[in-house]
């Protein structure tokens, strides 16, 4: 029986990677930085995880030294004052899922490579302060060495819920969020992002456009994928 459930953060909870896009530019701005990172090229740059990693690996492509540090600190500050500031939801069927985990005594939580800060804000916005505290372990990339697609973050989750990968199922946007919960060992639900959408999706349980899909809630207020695992 699945006993938890753990969700990657954006992408997967909501469509915040246009929001990430316009706080790294804002940040190039006032760090004097000349870049400008337009969606296709932010695309690109997603294939690697971490928003300083990032930073780093397009100033190496383009024979470039900047602090990636401060530009990195500089985003996310802009992108917490956005994210508080701004019109964000999670994406279709979140939220339900949660809250059917809730009544169904499944554990929550989260394994993403984005920063404690980020998962905070946005949770804060969308949830409220108090649904914080549903979340049995939260993750993220301050805690690891390796980032996705090493299954490093997971590892630590299944460790914090004292539980096997086969007792868990994962929420993923990505090919790397993909990788790293299988490496895990836990089955994957795939929802594509606005910037994953032609990612490689080997190995998902299912690949469906949201939570909303009937193929996933084929039965009023029960998960196909929880009910027959």
């Amino acid at each position: 029986m699945i006993r938890a459930l753990i969700f990657d953060v954006d992408g997967t909870l909501a469509e915040t990677e246009e929001i990430h896009r316009e706080a790294f530019n804002e940040a190039f701005v006032a760090c004097g930085v000349g870049w400008f990172w337009d969606q296709a090229l932010y695309g690109k740059l997603l294939r690697t995880t971490g928003g300083r990693e990032r930073i780093l690996a397009h100033a190496a492509t383009i024979g470039c030294e900047v602090d990636a540090a401060a530009i990195h600190t500089r985003k996310t500050n802009i992108y917490n004052d956005k994210i508080r500031t701004g019109s964000i939801a999670l994406r279709p069927g979140v939220e339900a899922l949660i809250e059917h985990a809730r009544r169904s005594d499944l554990a929550l939580a989260i394994a993403t490579t984005t920063s404690r800060a980020n998962v905070t804000s946005l949770l804060q916005a969308t949830l409220g302060r108090t649904r914080l505290g549903w979340f049995s372990s939260i993750r993220t990339g301050e805690d690891v060495a390796a980032k996705k697609p090493d299954p490093q973050v997971y590892r630590l989750v299944l460790d914090d819920l004292g539980l096997n990968g086969r007792d868990c199922l994962a929420f993923e946007d990505s090919e790397n969020g993909l990788r790293a919960a299988n490496a895990a060992g836990i089955a994957t639900v795939i929802t594509p992002s606005v910037y994953s959408a032609k990612d490689d999706f080997t190995g998902a349980v299912s690949i469906l456009p949201d939570l909303q899909s009937p193929d996933f809630w084929p039965e009023k207020g029960l998960p196909a994928l929880v009910r027959l695992s």
